[in-house]
């Protein structure tokens, strides 16, 4: 078989460019090899490799769980089925909370809900930060402290539920945390992924509304906090912000116009 072959037998399944990338992997070569070398033969073993990885797309299974690998912020992230897939969405909140820290400054920081790492990790390696991330699964912080190790970065990682184990004040606490509704039928789309890291009640909300709660227990004066959320939530947030004291209340839209970060900051 041939790559073009291959290429023309995954087309009806799977859309060209995931094909592409799926057989990229396989034969470990750079997308011009496969567009100049259209006649190239796989053998046996790939041919056979790819078949399977093309019958796992098909079926849902996101391309970064196959590949095992996501790009977040310019550095490849490794991911399992125990973390969520890196998202744009989350880029911007690691883009506002790095435009939040004057550098110099060695700021605290704390990422709750740290999943693969990438928001703690960017932060570390963006910043001159002392970064502490948490995150409640065993398997998630195994995957974070893999990644840490890779890139270099000097992340503290604690199995914590929130801020369960959390001791101090800090300058910044990020997160991200699950924000989808329970029953939401957008979740058949998302079925590989862990659902301890998307839902959150019935309304989406809750440990939203846990971690606004606690927050100011765990800010320094003048500190804030920066949330990712849901298309729909930027208006519930403001106000769970606003009851608990915050100010300087922001709003932080995605490529789309879309408010998906916002944050405040705790009184000076």
């Amino acid at each position: 078989m041939t790559i073009a072959e291959a290429l023309a037998r995954a087309r009806p399944s799977i859309a060209p460019a995931e094909a592409r990338l799926l057989l990229r992997h396989v034969l470990g070569c750079a997308a011009s090899d496969i567009a100049a070398h259209p006649e190239r033969a796989l053998d046996e073993s790939q041919a056979s490799r790819y078949a399977d990885l093309v019958r796992r797309h098909a079926a849902g299974e996101p391309i970064a769980y196959i590949l095992g690998s996501r790009e977040f912020y310019g550095r490849e992230f490794r991911v399992t089925s125990a973390v969520l897939i890196p998202r744009p969405e989350t880029e911007l909140l690691a883009e506002v909370a790095v435009a939040k820290v004057s550098r110099g400054d060695a700021p605290r920081i704390l990422d709750l809900g740290a999943g693969s790492g990438c928001v703690a990790i960017t932060l570390a390696l963006e910043l001159d930060a002392e970064v502490l991330a948490v995150d409640v699964s065993r398997d998630a912080l195994a995957i974070a402290r893999d990644n840490a190790a890779r890139l270099g970065a000097r992340v503290a990682f604690v199995e914590s539920d929130w801020f369960a184990a959390v001791d101090g004040r800090f300058e910044l606490i990020v997160g991200n945390p699950p924000y989808v509704a329970e029953g939401d039928p957008h979740l058949d789309d998302l079925a590989f992924e862990p659902m301890v890291a998307l839902t959150s009640g019935s309304d989406g909300l809750a440990a939203i509304r846990h971690v606004v709660a606690e927050a100011p227990r765990y800010l320094k004066p003048g500190g804030w906090l920066l949330l990712e959320h849901g298309y729909d939530q930027a208006e519930t947030l403001a106000k769970l912000l606003a009851d608990m004291g915050f100010v300087a209340i922001e709003r932080h839209r995605d490529l789309a116009g879309i408010v998906r970060v916002s944050g405040g900051r705790m009184p000076d």
